[in-house]
């Protein structure tokens, strides 16, 4: 098996490639021809996993071409391999050493292979992510006109601000016609926001960036978005829990939700109230109400069933 488990470190311009057991190690330029040539070396012994670190989109090209030869890949989390690393001692940071790493740590983690999205999917998800990164620079921008004092600045300001808004509406078509184009999305769309709370903004991030919703577990779906709660204990000892990693822009729309939801949705503003009550913190309360909250998505897009009121 471990000769069958490859890590490869992802840069801008190379991929550097190892083979666990065999040892074998070398490296291929990062684009359309790297990527074939790094195809035509592994057919001379299939994989059983390829794992590539997520950075920054780099990885996408590797990962998409790889996932579409039918090869078993893995885009893993670069800060649990730095992890991983430092509890083997690796101190030593290269690019060929960091693919070993990488080759070490899917076999040790037990790693699986997801198919990689498809490119509609990745527009989906780009054009999400674009519109998250305008609404944050029209906050940004408001904020400073609220400070702004001087009056050419509150021109140069709302000038700005009303390009960024023409683009959110611009983007926020381009988001329509992208839904409306798939029958599955526009199912889903319909399901998700049939949730009191759930508006068609918050589906769409999820339909783009949780694209395994209703086919794993509530517990694996929570710890995918980051919301199933970790605790530290040694002992008699017992500290608090937090909750952490997983997808940080999915758990943000699942905040947003709950806040919505704590407000107009009966059963989890009574579910809300009720932790409340029982001298849970705000906090604390709102964070297991996106939990909920994701839980009956989940069930939702599983069964295939809208939202009932109880």
């Amino acid at each position: 098996m471990d000769a069958t488990v490859v890590g490869i470190d992802v840069s801008k311009e190379r991929l550097d490639v190892h083979v666990l057991a065999s040892g074998e190690a070398f490296f291929e330029r990062n684009d359309a021809g790297g990527v074939e040539r790094l195809l035509e070396r592994l057919k001379a012994q299939p994989p059983c996993l390829v794992a590539l670190e997520a950075t920054g989109g780099f990885e996408t090209l590797a990962a998409a071409a790889l996932s579409a030869a039918g090869v078993p890949v893995a885009v893993v989390n670069p800060a649990q391999v730095r992890s991983f690393a430092d509890a083997l001692g690796k101190r030593a940071k290269t690019d060929p050493i960091d693919a070993a790493v990488i080759a070490r740590f899917a076999q040790a983690s037990g790693a699986v292979a997801k198919p990689f999205a498809d490119a509609q999917a990745r527009r989906l998800g780009d054009l999400v992510a674009r519109r998250r990164q305008i609404v944050t620079m029209i906050v940004a921008e408001e904020a400073r006109l609220k400070r702004a004092a001087e009056r050419q600045l509150r021109k140069s300001i709302t000038r700005l601000l009303a390009a960024l808004r023409r683009e959110l509406e611009s983007l926020d078509g381009n988001l329509d016609k992208q839904v409306r184009a798939s029958p599955a999305w526009r199912i889903k769309e319909v399901l998700l926001s049939s949730v009191p709370g759930v508006g068609k903004r918050i589906a769409r991030s999820l339909i783009a960036e949780l694209p395994e919703l209703g086919s794993l577990s509530r517990r694996q779906i929570a710890s995918l978005a980051g919301l199933a709660p970790f605790t530290r204990q040694s002992g008699k000892w017992r500290g608090k829990s937090f909750i952490g990693g997983g997808r940080a822009s999915v758990r943000a729309a699942l905040f947003i939700g709950a806040m919505v939801a704590a407000r107009h949705n009966a059963t989890l503003k009574t579910f809300r109230d009720r932790l409340v009550a029982h001298g849970k913190p705000k906090i604390v309360a709102i964070v297991a109400t996106a939990r909920k909250l994701l839980t009956i998505l989940n069930a939702i897009i599983r069964d295939q069933k809208p939202w009932q009121n109880a």
